[in-house]
């Protein structure tokens, strides 16, 4: 336990870090790389949000935040790969759609919605590596965090899956594969340090 909340808090100060970065860089991106930033400050919104129900207000459980984070997250990198590949404007029809869908339906579990929205991302972040590695007139200067955006929502939902198919794990197993969803996220999060860091106007 005291190593996952190691994990945990160094992820969290990553997030931070990354949002803080991308806002004073800010003025280095170009209008369709501002969604970075954006799905950055949204993820430091969410988890901010949780902290204080936890810790300031008392509230032990979250899961009310949820459809908040898994529309949010959709609709943010839905719009982001949408407008980065030049695609149809009646793209955002389904994943607005979708997200509205997660927003609102009670039915579906939590984990059935993260693990559809991730596969839509999943999706979306591999046809943008296609066409970034094949076509060199699209700007690739988010190569790095595409890559890990890809990698990190593909392994999700492996992770996903395995907890749903291991449901007789006890709490040290079970923490211990959070755990690696944290390292998964915090690399991510370095991919996109690291990215912000070097860009140039």
């Amino acid at each position: 336990m005291d190593t996952y909340k190691v994990i945990l808090y160094l992820n969290n100060t990553l997030l931070f870090i990354c949002a803080f970065i991308g806002l004073i860089k800010y003025r280095f991106f170009k209008n369709t790389e501002k969604w970075y930033v954006y799905y950055i400050i949204f993820l430091f919104l969410i988890e901010a949000a949780v902290k204080l129900c936890f810790y300031i207000f008392g509230i032990k459980d979250v899961n009310f935040v949820f459809p908040f984070y898994v529309a949010g997250e959709l609709l943010l990198l839905g719009v982001l790969f949408i407008r980065k590949l030049n695609m149809s404007v009646y793209w955002y029809i389904p994943v607005a759609l979708l997200a509205a869908f997660f927003f609102i339906d009670s039915q579906v579990t939590n984990d059935v919605k993260k693990v559809i929205s991730n596969i839509v991302v999943i999706c979306f972040a591999g046809y943008a590596l296609l066409m970034e590695i094949k076509n060199s007139k699209i700007n690739d200067r988010f190569l790095l965090a595409d890559s890990f955006i890809f990698l990190y929502y593909a392994l999700s939902v492996f992770l996903f899956f395995l907890l749903r198919q291991l449901s007789d794990l006890g709490t040290e197993e079970a923490t211990m594969i959070w755990s690696i969803n944290n390292i998964l996220s915090s690399v991510l999060y370095l991919s996109i340090i690291y990215t912000f860091l070097k860009l140039k106007k």
